[in-house]
C-alpha cells in the first residue's frame, strides 16, 4: 500500500521518533523533496544528519536525530504565499516570532521562509518545525 503524503509521513515519523525520545529512525521512501527538507532541518540543527540506503525495493532514510525538535509536520494544503504574506503564515504556524521555519518550495528551489523573505520570493508552503 503506497502513501498519499511520503512527505508528511516522514516528517509525522520523525517527529514521534522524536517524542518517543528515539536517538534514529528509518522511513522510505526517498525523494528529492524529501532529501531539500531533510537538508534545511540538518542546515538549521533539528535533525545531526541523514543517509540514504539503497536496496531492491527503493531507498531508505536513516535519520540520526539529536532531540530538539518539537513539533514538526507538513503543511496540508499547499498554500500560496505571497512576500507579504510570510507573517500571516508565521501566525499560524510557529509558536513564536523568529521561533522555528517554515520550509517554502519556491522557483529557485526549496528554502526557509527567512531565505525566501531575503530573496524576496513567495512560493508553496511545505512543512513547519520549531
Amino acid at each position: 500500500m503506497t502513501s498519499n503524503d511520503p512527505l508528511a509521513n516522514i516528517l509525522s515519523n520523525i517527529w514521534n521518533a522524536e517524542k518517543v525520545g528515539k536517538k534514529e529512525c528509518f522511513t522510505c521512501p526517498a525523494s528529492k523533496v524529501i532529501i531539500s527538507v531533510l537538508n534545511i532541518l540538518r542546515e538549521h540543527h533539528y535533525i545531526d544528519g541523514f543517509q540514504k540506503i539503497e536496496n531492491s525495493k527503493g531507498s531508505v532514510l536513516h535519520i540520526f536525530l539529536n532531540k530538539s525538535i518539537n513539533k514538526c509536520l507538513a503543511i496540508k494544503p499547499r498554500y500560496a504565499v505571497k512576500l507579504k504574506d510570510y507573517g500571516k503564515f508565521e501566525k499560524r504556524y510557529l509558536i513564536g516570532r523568529d521561533i522555528g521555519l517554515l520550509v517554502v518550495s519556491t522557483s529557485k528551489g526549496i528554502m526557509t521562509h527567512k531565505k525566501a523573505i531575503e530573496k524576496r520570493l513567495g512560493g508553496r508552503l511545505l512543512a513547519y518545525c520549531y
